[in-house]
């Protein structure tokens, strides 16, 4: 009974899709709404949308352990003496043969549920329930790869147990595109790796490269492997420069900018401010200016926003500093940024409680620098349901507007990019109310409410001689609101200025 019963199923799949396939035409037996059957119709089929994922993502679960368990039959079929590799590669070939795979991607097919069927119970579950999709779940399995199984079980408890404490306004991780999730899974991974990220760090830095890749009419890709300083400085001075150039007269776009100016860097002493990818000649000359400033001029500098817990900054324990745009990295790379005079080093007064930034509003309009720099980190990048966009050109924005009564505190200020600034003011999204530590969320034409990514703040690292040096504090530790002298402030004097 059991192909049998396989086929109906498949059978019943099948009538099934062909019924909401002519409920998405209009044809149904009757229209989602008789007063307002177009109005309806859109509703609907974002229902159906929403529904499909669910399914759909329950359907990965299936082929996962449906792939497994054909693996583990084959193994124990297989003829008396045949060597493991060779086994696996029978078991790759014939998946990808069935899912029209190549052997790559086979492999990494099998090597997802083969995690997900053994170490990630949490994340086969959520798949099951539609809460999250394979690529989320390709993420969790990517993460926890370098993680024993204590660490595995962890990360994903942390994202997935239902008894894991987390703000009520926060989107969850399938609420979220995968590559955000991504984004989380690694913060989370560099926190909490066993190993250091100081150690991991240097290994990485041994591996640093270029990579080259053919693209299609004539294009290729030119890309670094860096360490995480240098590649976030090295883009946001690409931005920069990018934003400088623009104007009336400039007819490239903002990303045609920020790549004629990584070719000049590359293939020219960096010199000329003005160089084409499609220019006349089509051999890639430049065309030099009068005053030979150019790309390396010092007047335009990176802009690089890093908070360092104060206690890695003085050196007494090595937790991961936070480089904006990108995520933690070593205590050693932030404590060089602060010594060597990076001027886009911005003291940040954080609740060593649990590490969030904490209130601060003004009575008029306007939003200075250090507020914006403020949005930022609690921020992280735009607001906006999936965004990823950490450009210095988002915008803050009052969202009570101030004209309505709106203050100007970041618990009334947005910091959304262009693009959604404008689709705020234009159409009918609206963004729901933030606090001090938590982005608005979004509410669509459609009544529909989408919940905002959060920053993972987690508690500082109180070393023991830190805590008993500290005055006591009803509630817990002092705070360093109430401490005339901030012992963060003084080793920054130290470092930048000497011991006098």
């Amino acid at each position: 009974m059991g192909s049998e019963a396989v086929a109906k199923a498949f059978a019943d799949i099948r009538a099934a899709l062909a019924v909401l396939n002519a409920e998405v035409d209009g044809c149904g037996s009757e229209p989602f709404s008789a007063a307002d059957p177009l109005a309806g119709l859109a509703d609907g089929s974002l229902d159906i949308l929403a529904a499909a994922a669910a399914v759909e993502a329950g359907v990965a679960g299936l082929k996962a352990r449906a792939a497994m368990k054909y693996a583990d039959t084959a193994h124990a079929l297989a003829p008396p003496g045949m060597p493991v590799q060779a086994q696996e590669m029978a078991v790759a070939a014939e998946i990808g043969c069935v899912l029209a795979l190549g052997p790559r991607a086979a492999s990494a097919f099998l090597s997802v549920s083969h995690a997900l069927t053994t170490t990630l119970p949490l994340t086969l579950a959520a798949l099951h329930a539609g809460t999250i999709s394979w690529q989320h779940a390709r993420v969790m399995a990517d993460e926890a790869a370098t993680l024993d199984a204590a660490g595995a079980a962890a990360l994903e408890a942390h994202f997935l147990d239902p008894d894991t404490p987390r703000p009520a306004g926060a989107a969850t991780i399938g609420e979220m595109p995968a590559h955000r999730f991504k984004h989380k899974a690694r913060t989370w991974r560099e926190r909490h790796h066993p190993e250091s990220i100081g150690k991991r760090h240097a290994k990485g830095v041994a591996d640093r490269r270029v990579d080259y890749r053919p693209d299609q009419d004539g294009m290729a890709w030119l890309s670094a492997c860096l360490p995480a300083d240098q590649a976030m400085a090295g883009w946001n001075r690409l931005n920069a420069l990018s934003r400088a150039a623009q104007g009336p007269t400039e007819p490239r776009t903002l990303t045609q900018l920020s790549a004629d100016h990584f070719a000049q860097a590359i293939l020219t002493s960096g010199t000329s401010a003005t160089f084409h990818a499609d220019n006349s000649a089509g051999n890639g000359e430049e065309a030099s200016d009068s005053d030979g400033a150019g790309l390396l001029s010092p007047g335009i500098r990176a802009q690089v926003l890093v908070t360092v817990p104060v206690f890695s900054l003085m050196g007494l324990t090595e937790e991961p500093a936070v480089l904006d745009g990108f995520g933690p990295i070593p205590a050693s790379m932030a404590r060089d940024l602060v010594a060597n005079g990076a001027d886009s080093f911005y003291r940040v007064l954080v609740d060593p409680r649990d590490g969030a930034p904490l209130e601060i509003g003004r009575s008029s309009y306007r939003v200075t620098k250090a507020m914006r720099n403020w949005l930022r980190m609690r921020d992280g990048q735009c607001p906006f349901p999936g965004c990823s966009n950490p450009s210095l050109d988002n915008e803050a924005d009052h969202l009570l507007a101030w004209h309505h009564g709106g203050t100007t505190g970041i618990s009334n200020l947005g910091h959304p990019c262009p693009k959604h600034h404008k689709l705020r003011h234009t159409s009918g999204w609206t963004p729901t109310p933030a606090t001090k530590n938590q982005p608005p969320g979004w509410t669509s034409p459609t009544g529909r409410h989408y919940k905002s990514e959060h920053q993972d703040w987690e508690p500082p690292h109180w070393p023991e001689s830190a805590l008993s040096a500290m005055p006591a504090q009803p509630g817990g530790h002092a705070d360093y609101l109430y401490i005339p002298r901030s012992p963060g402030e003084e080793n920054l004097h130290r470092v930048l200025y000497g011991s006098s």
